[in-house]
């Protein structure tokens, strides 16, 4: 199997290495463009992606790799049943407000599933990362702890994890009481970038629906984290969300603690 422990170390530094490139530009006064779809980028992006991909191939060479820069250029690999998916900055809009809240995107998908994650965080000087069937890890100031979701209650309250620069309120509410959830009492824990995919794998929230637009470099490293914390990410009609899709677009999804609780799963 490719998606190894040794595999895992090594992206993990590559991780590390494209967070330093960012800080370093996230120290300055940097220049903010858009790109065709109206997102801003910044050379922090372009850096780090830069980075990873040059590292992900020396790593494994003849795997292709999806990144979100490249394909805003045209730059389409084709994939097969491995590929990596490579956000180099998730959140830029958090990384141009400065609030920190931004991370380093890195997964393996094997037959249309993550199987291997990090999510670096870099003004928090935190690493999640997860190897589905070996388990999912948080890095920070304390050391290395293994991490796992809870399941979420069949009753009581719930805490849901929302996006903090894309959210729909409405849209939350009303798939909240779809699910019959409405009437349950509820803490929301706004975040950006894939920061919600690791408070479900820590156990810090419950639930996180995403009724938005997301790309699958948007969300493959945290899916994988959290499926080897134990947790798992349908979509509205109950499916696993899939990769290597056309287009690499997300439908609305749900990413949830331990299966079989809180709510139906579509």
């Amino acid at each position: 199997m490719l998606a190894t422990t040794t595999l895992l170390a090594a992206v993990e530094a590559l991780a590390d290495e494209a967070a330093a490139l960012i800080l370093e530009v996230y120290a300055t006064d940097f220049a903010v463009q858009g790109k065709a779809d109206a997102s801003p980028v910044t050379v922090a992006d372009e850096r780090a992606e830069a980075h990873i991909v040059a590292g992900l191939r020396r790593l494994t060479p003849g795997v292709p790799v999806v990144a979100e820069e490249a394909v805003a250029r045209g730059e389409v690999p084709a994939t097969g049943a491995r590929f990596w998916l490579v956000d180099p900055l998730d959140g830029t809009r958090e990384f141009v407000s400065r609030n920190g809240e931004f991370t380093v995107n890195i997964a393996l998908v094997e037959d249309g599933a993550p199987v291997l994650g990090v999510v670096q965080v870099p003004v928090q000087a935190r690493r999640y990362a997860g190897l589905v069937g070996q388990g999912a890890w948080c890095d920070d100031a304390g050391g290395r702890r293994a991490i796992a979701c809870r399941a979420v209650p069949a009753t009581g309250g719930l805490v849901v994890a929302s996006s903090r620069s894309h959210g729909d309120e409405a849209a939350l509410a009303a798939w909240l009481a779809e699910q019959g959830l409405g009437g349950r009492p509820l803490t929301h824990r706004p975040a950006g970038s894939s920061l919600k995919f690791g408070l479900v794998a820590t156990g810090e929230a419950d639930l996180y629906p995403r009724l938005g637009r997301t790309m699958e470099w948007d969300t493959a490293a945290g899916h994988a984290v959290l499926r080897a914390a134990g947790g798992e990410v349908h979509t509205l009609d109950g499916r696993p969300l899939g990769y290597g899709k056309p287009g690499f677009e997300n439908p609305h999804f749900v990413a949830r603690g331990a299966a079989g609780a809180g709510g139906r799963a579509g």
